[in-house]
C-alpha cells in the first residue's frame, strides 16, 4: 500500500514539474516575440526623422503633417506594454498615411530615390512587424489557455504567471500599413 501512494505522489510530482516547465515555456516565448516586435518597432522609429527630413525639404510648408508624424514616433516610443503600444501605433500609422499622401501632392517627391527607398523600408518593416505581433498573439493565447486550464490554472496563480495581453490594431481602418502609389495617378 506503501508503495501506491509513493507512486502516486511521484505521477503527481511529475505533472506538476511537467506544468510548470510548459508554462514557463509559454512565457519565455511571449518574452522573445515581444522582443521581436520591439526591434521592429525601433528600426521603424529610427527610419521616420529620415523620411521626414527627406519630406521636409519638399514640403516644408507642410509643417504640421510633418510635426503630427515626429510627435506620434515619439508617444509610441515612449508606449509601455501591448496595450499602450498598440494604440500609439495605430496613431503613427494614421499619421505617417497623411505623410505618405504628401507624396502625391508633390510629383517631385515621388521621384526622389532616397524617399522611395525609405517608403519601401517602412513597408518591409510593416510586414515583418505584422508577422511578429502575429507569432507574439500566438503565443500569448497559448500561455493565456494554458493558465487558465484546469489543473494548470490552479499552479499558475500560486507560481506568479498571470495573462498577457494582446498586441492588437483596434480600428478596422488602421489594420493596413501604409500604401503609397508611385504610378501614374489612374483616372
Amino acid at each position: 500500500m506503501g508503495w501506491i501512494v509513493l507512486g502516486v505522489l511521484v505521477l503527481l510530482l511529475f505533472a506538476a514539474v511537467g506544468m510548470y516547465n510548459s508554462l514557463v515555456r509559454l512565457k519565455v516565448q511571449c518574452d522573445d516575440a515581444w522582443a521581436d516586435i520591439d526591434v521592429q518597432l525601433k528600426r521603424r522609429y529610427d527610419l521616420i526623422p529620415n523620411l521626414v527630413e527627406t519630406v521636409k525639404g519638399y514640403a516644408a510648408h507642410e509643417k504640421g503633417t510633418l510635426d503630427a508624424v515626429i510627435s506620434a514616433r515619439n508617444k509610441a516610443m515612449s508606449a509601455t506594454g501591448p496595450a499602450d503600444k498598440a494604440q500609439a501605433e495605430n496613431m503613427l500609422s494614421g499619421t505617417l498615411k497623411s505623410l505618405f499622401a504628401l507624396s502625391e501632392a508633390y510629383p517631385q517627391l515621388r521621384a526622389i530615390e532616397s524617399f522611395t527607398s525609405l517608403q519601401n523600408s517602412l513597408s518591409q518593416i510593416e510586414d515583418t512587424v505584422q508577422n511578429a505581433r502575429r507569432y507574439y498573439n500566438a503565443v500569448v493565447r497559448d500561455l493565456n489557455t494554458k493558465i487558465q486550464q484546469f489543473p494548470t490554472n490552479l499552479f499558475a496563480g500560486m507560481l506568479g504567471f498571470k495573462l498577457r495581453e494582446f498586441f492588437e490594431v483596434t480600428a478596422a481602418a488602421e489594420r493596413e500599413a501604409p500604401k503609397v502609389s508611385f504610378g501614374a495617378p489612374s483616372a
